[in-house]
């Protein structure tokens, strides 16, 4: 059964009487060739664990359990579940959970799957179609919580993915791009037409791969004051580095004045001119002012 065919999409959606939810962003993507770039792209192996992020009707789900050892499913949507139990009837390695991702402790489910029908999981890859209203919420979970997964490859809007991939100076570089670059390298695998899924979105899509770093690529003597400084420079976008970092962490003005000097940066510039070194640097420098 072709699941990405708007025919079954149709005839699925009147046999069980399915409702499309807007308020869950729900799209079914009906190109085949988006389909096999997002599940190829992981390199997804047959020791691996593959979690999916709001399976739908299984169209990667199916894709990826033929590769995978085992494919844990999160959906949110309590109508959908005896949908795929339907659509993915002939696999055997596949579990779904009807939860909220945002709420998922992504660790105890690769507790409970260290091990499968005997063979030992060796890599954690995450894929998904996200709701675009949530997007960026999911992935801070997933970097935040320190979830050992190999990669994370997921389709978004195109605009958020710019702004994830996005460098420093750019007009779309953000505390969400910085964020990103500390925990991951970031690859483009595909753009996707907004005319590719059932029902039409207003905007188009974009498929990123996520691969989140073995080690950390800076030194931080305090990590929560990197993130803090990332956080208040882009929450002031156009005040200068020394008026948007004072007061983070109580530190005052001359401290701050006294910190950028001893990164070496212009006390003028603005946040999204530095790149994650230069906020390393700088909340280093801080650091030593405790």
């Amino acid at each position: 059964m072709k699941l990405y065919a708007p025919s079954t999409i149709k005839d699925i959606k009147a046999r069980h009487d399915f409702q499309l939810s807007r308020s869950l962003g729900q799209n079914f993507l009906t190109d085949k060739n988006i389909i096999d770039k997002i599940v190829e792209a992981p390199e997804i192996g047959p020791h691996d664990l593959v979690i999916e992020i709001g399976p739908g009707i299984g169209v990667l789900t199916a894709e990826a359990a033929r590769r995978a050892a085992k494919v844990v499913a999160v959906e949110i949507d309590r109508k959908l579940i005896p949908i795929l139990q339907e659509t993915l009837a002939e696999f055997d390695n596949i579990e779904i959970l009807n939860q909220d991702i945002l709420k998922t402790d992504l660790h105890k489910i690769l507790e409970q799957n260290r091990e499968y029908k005997g063979q030992k999981i060796e890599g954690v890859k995450i894929i998904g179609n996200l709701p675009y209203y949530i997007t960026t919420p999911i992935i801070m979970k997933i970097l935040e919580e320190g979830v050992p997964a190999d990669s994370i490859t997921i389709m978004m809007q195109k605009e958020v993915a710019d702004r994830l991939k996005a460098p420093p100076g750019s007009r779309t570089y953000g505390a969400i791009s910085a964020a990103v670059a500390y925990y991951c390298r970031v690859d483009h695998v595909a753009n996707v037409p907004k005319e590719v899924f059932i029902p039409q979105p207003k905007v188009d899509s974009a498929v990123l791969k996520l691969s989140l770093r073995k080690e950390k690529p800076l030194e931080l003597a305090n990590e929560k004051l990197f993130f803090q400084c990332i956080k208040a420079g882009f929450g002031q976008r156009r005040k200068t580095l020394l008026n948007s970092l004072t007061g983070v962490g109580g530190y005052t003005k001359e401290q701050v004045e006294s910190a950028l000097s001893e990164a070496g940066i212009d006390s003028k510039r603005r946040a999204e001119t530095l790149g994650i070194e230069e906020f390393g640097k700088v909340a280093n420098a801080l650091q030593r002012k405790i």
